[in-house]
């Protein structure tokens, strides 16, 4: 992959639905449509991430079905949703097998082939913390989770449940949430376990070019202790899980690709492990609740830092960026993280302009299509796949004020790559802003707007006092240069 790669996440299963309902007949990952790769290529994405292809849990679709929680999160959107269209949860993982509904591995194994004609990656899941509550394990190996073998357990009962050999087993759980009833908690402390998953990635890296880790700082021996020391101890490994994971599956595959979900302020200590990309929650918060000064001082963090982060504006955990954040502000959001250091990931669904987030358990095929959200996409991805993206040097920018002081909303870095320059500006408000952009290292004549595809004339007083901007609310501009 490039640096600073595009990085689309698919959600398999809704996504395979909606060209059921587009085409009157069912999908694998065999009938993929050329259209889809051909649009894939021209936006510049360099990786695809099919979400959800592991072989799901019976008992998982049996609670996701039953879940009254999940039935009032769809009818709130669909008040006449099938409850034969709720299915289990793609992170509740039964087997690493890819299931057969979907084509089963070679299925898979082809879809990957076309993908690699095109030069785009395949990225899949890994969920580290747990699998499936009757994942097979939980039946043959229970010491592989955290459990309490035959005695009840004297507290938290209602973190357990007793299975049908009467085993007490732990469900896998975020320590700031209820437990997930649908996962049993794997116990990194056994050294068996670790193998176990071990084995488990290994398979998978058979079938991809890279995966995204699930929740991977609960995987952490400290976390790992701090949340489940009544059952298993404090005495902690010699070696994170991780470290070992990585360095074994890189001597087969030396650019896999692993991307860690993690939060809590352990992204750095979890990208000193290895990690290509860690996410970026706290960037995301800040476009959705915070000030564009607070955006800014994230941005000046540590630049290797900065360049492994994975930025987003949606994802399949988050609400859709066009309910979120708004409108317009989604798409500014998105200017942003699209053209700053680091993995860009998009949700293909965002890019259809899905106006609000279903469940993960809901598959159904339910939008339409908003082309003008499309279309603003298309533009930005097609824009911020110029090299200089990619292999330039980032760097931010001051917007000096034009007398009103809007400036401050305004953000503002660049690009440059050999004679080539990028900025862009971007009024990160409601409200109209104006300031003065700096030309220092500007050649030329003129200055080209990426977005409106305008050219405009730059004179010695421009280079000397700067280049007069008035943005619109949430308005962003991308213009390129000679240096």
């Amino acid at each position: 992959m490039r640096t600073n790669p595009h990085i689309l996440e698919v959600d398999t299963r809704a996504w395979l639905k909606r060209l059921e309902s587009k085409h009157g007949r069912p999908f694998t990952l065999r009938d993929i449509p050329e259209q889809f790769l051909d649009t894939v290529q021209s936006m510049g994405f360099d990786a695809v991430w099919l979400m959800g292809v592991w072989q799901q849990s019976p008992k998982g679709l049996e609670i996701a079905q039953n879940s009254a929680e999940i039935q009032t999160q769809i009818r709130a959107i669909k008040p006449d949703f099938q409850p034969s269209d709720i299915t289990a949860s793609p992170y509740a993982v039964y087997d690493y097998t890819v299931d057969e509904l979907l084509g089963g591995a070679e299925a898979l194994k082809a879809f990957r082939k076309r993908l690699k004609e095109r030069g785009i990656s395949l990225l899949l899941d890994f969920v580290g913390n747990h699998m499936a509550i009757d994942c097979p394990a939980v039946s043959t190996a229970p010491d592989l989770f955290v459990n309490t073998g035959t005695a009840e357990p004297a507290h938290h009962k209602d973190w357990f449940f007793k299975t049908p050999s009467g085993v007490y087993v732990a469900h896998g759980r975020d320590p700031y949430f209820a437990p997930w009833t649908d996962t049993a908690q794997l116990n990194y402390f056994n050294p068996k376990t670790r193998q176990f998953m071990l084995n488990n990635l290994r398979r998978i890296s058979q079938w991809c070019d890279g995966v995204r880790c699930d929740m991977a700082m609960l995987t952490l021996n400290k976390v790992h202790r701090d949340i489940w020391w009544e059952f298993i101890g404090g005495t902690l490994p010699k070696e994170e899980f991780w470290r070992q994971a990585l360095d074994s599956i890189r001597e087969d595959y030396p650019e896999f690709t692993f991307i860690a979900e993690v939060y809590w302020g352990l992204e750095w200590e979890v990208q000193e492990l290895g990690f290509d990309y860690t996410y970026d929650k706290i960037l995301y918060d800040r476009l959705r609740f915070s000030s564009p000064q607070d955006i800014k001082g994230h941005l000046r963090a540590e630049h290797l830092y900065q360049m492994r982060s994975i930025r987003f504006t949606s994802n399949h955990d988050e609400e859709e960026s066009l309910k979120a954040f708004g409108r317009e502000k989604s798409l500014a959001a998105s200017t942003i993280i699209a053209t700053l250091p680091g993995a860009r990931l998009f949700q293909f669904f965002q890019l259809l302009g899905r106006p609000a987030r279903m469940p993960l358990q809901y598959i159904h095929d339910w939008f339409t299509k908003d082309e003008s959200v499309f279309a603003y996409y298309q533009k930005l991805l097609s824009i911020v796949s110029a090299p200089a993206f990619h292999g330039g040097q980032w760097s931010l920018c001051d917007i000096r004020s034009a007398g009103d002081g809007s400036c401050g909303n305004i953000l503002s870095w660049q690009w440059k790559q050999m004679n080539t320059g990028k900025v862009i500006v971007i009024n990160y408000s409601d409200t109209p802003a104006q300031g003065i952009l700096s030309l220092k290292g500007v050649g030329g004549q003129e200055i080209k707007e990426e977005f409106s595809n305008t050219k405009i004339a730059i004179t010695e007083e421009n280079k000397t006092q700067g280049l007069f901007l008035q943005l619109k609310p949430y308005e962003s501009k991308i213009f390129t240069f000679v240096i």
